[in-house]
């Protein structure tokens, strides 16, 4: 099969090369890339909180290195898939942030734990805290845990601050592991577009983690480590002064469903839209539809639709028509547009529309300076 690079890898640094790339794309723009990265690190650190970004947005080496390089103190990778591929990147202070429980899984992080300078783990069980124990003795290896507290969704974390507790025992009496702190991600507090709402929400949230985090201490365990957040709540959540460090993602990229909330109280948005999805108009025989190369295998589908950044009046209705078509709809536009005419797309949701492609074009302006893999696409295991 044909690769990007070996597509594309002529247009690098041919001015307005944009328009000659082969669709649909993923396209970066790196200067407004650098510029988030820039800001978030810039906010945090006058905050006195350190940033750890959660690489599951962008599953790059490339961003990951940069980030450190702003001062960030590492990534977050939701699986052990993930951490495998950016550690071998040279990417440190990686945290595991979903638990890592099968068999398999677990003799691989051990494996990991012996080689990746930084690397932590949650833990949000005895059990499993034991299994991972013992699988870093086979590899002679210690590993820091952080005790994931389920904030009130059930999908993962301790439910209570008793368990908590008992967990911190347990982590306190193995012999591999090294307890460091708790995580707490609101992830269905993100997207709350009123940010009075949102903060109202994250505020009785704060609360629940402050008894949590009083009880450990009351035990012995007060936990050094207290991360969590993202892009929805980073405003609110540094306002508040509990994390120790944040974990925001999607702020590098920017997509629908953030773009679509309040996220500093102001109407401002923080951060620009630096990706996109490039696609062309292939058939423009309706003067109110126009259909483009761009559909399901495109774009994701869980945060709404796309909608259009340029090429296109930005008020045409996006609406996908199959796996590999969507239709832009507005009045007249099938007489404004002809087949071949290039669109670009803000993206619903970024993270599964990364994961969707190989590479990104790097763009600066309307020139490709630059094809960079998402290194961890599909490591879901």
């Amino acid at each position: 099969m044909t690769t990007d690079r070996e597509l594309h890898e002529h247009l690098i640094g041919r001015q307005g090369s944009r328009a000659d790339l082969n669709t649909p794309a993923l396209v970066l723009n790196v200067d407004a890339l650098a510029r988030n990265i820039e800001a978030m690190a810039a906010l945090t650190a006058s905050k006195g909180v350190a940033l750890r970004p959660h690489a599951k947005t962008h599953k790059s080496i490339d961003i990951a290195l940069r980030q450190i390089a702003a001062g960030a103190a590492g990534v977050c990778c939701a699986k052990i898939g993930e951490a495998e591929v950016l550690a071998g990147g040279g990417v440190t202070g990686i945290l595991i942030t979903s638990p890592v429980a099968a068999p398999a899984a677990i003799a691989r992080l051990a494996k990991l734990a012996a080689s990746a300078e930084g690397l932590m783990a949650v833990v949000d069980h005895p059990d499993v805290a034991g299994r991972i124990d013992a699988a870093l003795a086979e590899t002679e290896a210690k590993l820091d845990v952080v005790i994931d507290i389920d904030p009130g969704i059930a999908r993962t974390g301790v439910a209570s601050a008793e368990a908590a507790v008992a967990l911190a025992r347990a982590i306190d009496g193995s012999a591999n592991l090294q307890y460091r702190g708790v995580q707490f991600y609101c992830g269905s507090q993100q997207h709350i577009e009123s940010y009075a709402d949102r903060r109202a929400a994250i505020v009785e949230r704060t609360a629940y983690l402050q008894q949590v985090i009083a009880a450990l201490a009351e035990a012995g365990f007060a936990p050094g480590l207290i991360t969590g957040s993202g892009t929805g709540t980073h405003r609110i959540d540094l306002d508040l002064g509990v994390f120790t460090e944040l974990q925001a993602g999607s702020y590098v990229f920017m997509d629908k469903q953030y773009l679509d909330c309040d996220l500093t109280g102001a109407d401002e948005v923080p951060f620009e839209v630096s990706l996109s999805v490039d696609a062309r108009v292939v058939s423009a025989n309706h003067s109110s539809l126009v259909t483009i190369d761009a559909g399901y295998k495109s774009l994701s589908t869980d945060g709404g639709v796309a909608v259009v950044q340029r090429g296109a009046p930005e008020t045409a209705f996006f609406a996908f028509m199959g796996d590999e078509h969507a239709a832009l709809i507005a009045p007249e536009i099938g007489n404004a547009l002809q087949p071949g005419d290039p669109v670009s797309l803000t993206v619903p949701h970024c993270d599964p529309t990364v994961n969707l492609y190989d590479s990104y074009h790097v763009v600066s302006g309307d020139t490709l300076v630059d094809i960079w893999p998402v290194s961890a696409r599909g490591r879901a295991r």
